[in-house]
């Protein structure tokens, strides 16, 4: 489906859909992976009081500013200090795990959470070569094996009729989970659409490629048990302040990371600078800006604005926002803020 299809379908604006958040877990400077998890529940039970669809961790490895390498540790943490909201992966990198050891986690999950859990899915390591080495004791997989650890791991959800399998997911067997492929590239988003899953983009770090991956997964969709028609989500970065001059000082925070990732380095999340000028040459401006491009920095005002073109250019059914934010409060008054100028509490 081309852009220009989208118009002649029901146009969908950013009021009319679920907003979700995705969570870094985020280590700021100076500080501790146990603050950083204790932020990251205050920041759920918020979302959930503010109207948010879902809230999801992402498994990274190796890295000093983010907490959430044991992703489903931290997913039951939060569904545990929550009531309503949903609560899953964005994603678990499959090929970084045994699909029963995610199947037993996940049926676990939702054996003590029933009816709130999702389970994304990633086929990129989230690390570096040496740790995705340490995380499998092997050589590994390079991602091309996905379709077939997934078909492994929903077989353990879902036995095939008749079969008698002598290896079994206890929990996770005949639980309803639902799966979601992420992707960045044309690969999951193709995939996604044969299978009838629902599928969620990286465009909050990888946009290049958004609306080609949306059209092949709309153009490949095949109805199935979990969906009738296409669902797509983007990734959204959101940085709302009461103006537009705090909210792009904020900003400047996750100038820094995306910065030290593009030179090699990482680190934790660091403080907002007056100023990018003295930090980055124009190359590097250049580069940060476009893998950060699918993001709204402003007041409420100008987010909303921001986000309506983006529902305008994607047609999504749904958005989930990061938000790099190094004061916790600054970070909780952005979610806040962008929940009353998407109006979640009056839906």
């Amino acid at each position: 489906m081309s852009e220009s299809d989208l118009h002649h379908t029901e146009s969908k604006t950013v009021g009319d859909i679920p907003i979700s958040i995705l969570d870094l877990a985020p280590i700021t400077a100076g500080s501790t992976a146990a603050q950083s998890l204790k932020n990251t529940l205050d920041l759920a039970q918020h979302a959930e009081r503010w109207g948010y669809n879902r809230y999801w961790l992402a498994e990274h490895h190796n890295m000093p500013g983010i907490a959430s390498s044991a992703t489903s540790v931290v997913i039951g943490h939060v569904a545990g200090g929550t009531n309503t909201i949903r609560v899953g992966s964005g994603g678990i990198m499959l090929p970084n795990h045994a699909p029963l050891v995610i199947a037993e986690q996940f049926g676990t999950l939702e054996s003590l959470y029933p009816g709130r859990i999702d389970l994304g899915l990633g086929r990129a390591p989230g690390s570096d070569q040496l740790t995705s080495r340490a995380l499998r004791r092997g050589p590994g997989s390079d991602g091309q094996d996905f379709p077939d650890r997934l078909g492994e791991l929903r077989t353990y959800f879902k036995p095939i009729s008749g079969s008698s399998m002598r290896v079994r997911a206890i929990p996770g067997e005949g639980l309803d989970i639902p799966i979601w492929l992420l992707g960045s590239s044309g690969f999951s988003a193709q995939l996604a659409g044969q299978l009838g899953l629902p599928f969620s983009f990286a465009s909050h770090f990888a946009p290049d490629y958004l609306m080609p991956a949306l059209d092949l997964y709309r153009s490949t969709f095949r109805p199935s048990e979990e969906l009738s028609k296409p669902y797509a989500m983007i990734g959204v970065n959101v940085i709302c302040a009461d103006t537009d001059e705090e909210a792009q000082r904020l900003a400047t925070s996750p100038y820094q990371q995306f910065l030290n990732i593009i030179r090699g380095r990482t680190g934790q999340l660091s403080p907002p600078v007056d100023s990018m000028d003295d930090l980055w040459n124009l190359q590097e401006q250049a580069i940060v800006k476009r893998q950060l491009s699918f993001s709204a920095i402003g007041s409420p005002a100008t987010v909303r604005a921001q986000l309506e073109e983006f529902q305008r250019m994607t047609q999504a059914d749904e958005m989930i926002v990061a938000a790099a934010i190094y004061d916790h409060k600054a970070r909780l008054r952005s979610y806040e803020l962008l929940a009353e100028a998407v109006g979640l509490n009056q839906r």
